[in-house]
């Protein structure tokens, strides 16, 4: 019955791709549709006709799933990943943010504990600083997904779920919220469960805004890592050297510190930092442009890893922040 299941939804893309349109209306009387809209009604009251009103309006676009069918790109060395985003367009485009946003950021820094160049870092990876945070409503990337992608449709229906509830609680109009093809969302780029948990009103205006209110997408992304265990004032990666000591394999790079500062020091990796002997670490191996480069990941740099999971990510959200700013500190000298 799966395997039938998926060839009608496959169909449907075939239909979409040969007939040439780009859109097409969810049809709220399919099996699979009327059954989440009752889960709606059932499990969080949600009104049948407001919810059928919304899913109307929702439209399955041939271009989400287009892009999220399309196969994984080549695995980037650390070398090509880092020139995506360690750039000095980026990198002054950053500086122009954190002064435009300077005392926002600043407030928020010493609210949460997270440095300035931490937020600024991740929302310069994630959105180029609001440049880039997608042009699909996210109505329609959520539906599209959750009914016609049989390959993650649970996870989407859960957003979708999600979403619902969010537009309902924050009193936003579900056929305006824009963001990625995936459903993420503003600077930040929450997925809807993200948005129901981090998200903050740090405006204090009533609202959680992480579209156009730069306070509530910084104090979101804020909360977001704070949530996640953000150590004050501790470091969080560091250039390591292997001496002649160290002896076997190198360890495959993770994204749970299984190492402390001491028992690296003992099998004869080299670095430099203040945190105490037992504080989690991690040996990280990658190839950088002059070759094989060595880190030391502390356990705020894990707590980046929550963000997006990946150790490249981590680290190209630090070294942008610090370069970023290097670049602030140069111009008000």
């Amino acid at each position: 019955m799966k395997f039938a299941k998926d060839l009608r939804h496959t169909g449907l893309l075939i239909l979409l791709i040969c007939s040439g349109q780009t859109a097409l209306a969810i049809d709220i009387e399919r099996s699979d549709v009327k059954q989440f809209i009752d889960s709606m009604v059932s499990k969080h009251d949600y009104d049948r006709m407001t919810l059928t009103r919304v899913l109307r309006q929702a439209r399955t676009q041939e271009s989400i799933l287009e892009a999220i069918s399309k196969p994984a790109e080549k695995t980037k060395s650390w070398q090509e990943y880092r020139a995506i985003f360690l750039t000095e367009k980026r990198i002054r485009a950053g500086a122009d943010f954190w002064r435009e946003h300077e005392s926002k950021l600043k407030r928020i820094s010493e609210e949460t504990g997270v440095p300035c160049e931490i937020l600024v870092g991740i929302i310069g990876v994630e959105t180029y600083f609001g440049r880039i945070t997608g042009g699909y409503r996210v109505l329609d990337a959520l539906t599209t997904l959750a009914f016609d992608y049989p390959p993650r449709a649970a996870f989407f229906r859960r957003e979708l779920e999600e979403f619902l509830l969010l537009v309902r609680e924050e009193n936003i109009e579900a056929s305006e919220a824009t963001g990625s093809y995936a459903g993420a969302m503003g600077a930040p780029q929450f997925m809807p469960s993200s948005f129901r948990a981090y998200a903050v009103d740090s405006s204090a205006d009533g609202k959680r805004d992480i579209w156009t209110d730069w306070s509530d997408a910084i104090g979101s992304v804020a909360n977001y890592i704070v949530a996640h265990g953000w150590q004050h004032s501790a470091e969080v990666v560091t250039r390591a050297t292997l001496s002649i000591r160290w002896q076997g394999k190198l360890p495959e790079n993770t994204l749970q510190p299984a190492e402390t500062v001491s028992s690296l020091s003992r099998q004869g990796v080299m670095f430099a930092t203040d945190l105490p002997n037992d504080h989690k670490s991690q040996l990280l191996t990658l190839e950088g442009a002059d070759g094989e480069e060595h880190w030391v990941g502390f356990h705020n740099f894990f707590v980046i890893t929550r963000y997006n999971r990946s150790i490249m990510y981590a680290l190209a959200v630090h070294q942008l922040g610090q370069e970023i700013a290097i670049e602030v500190n140069r111009r008000e000298t």
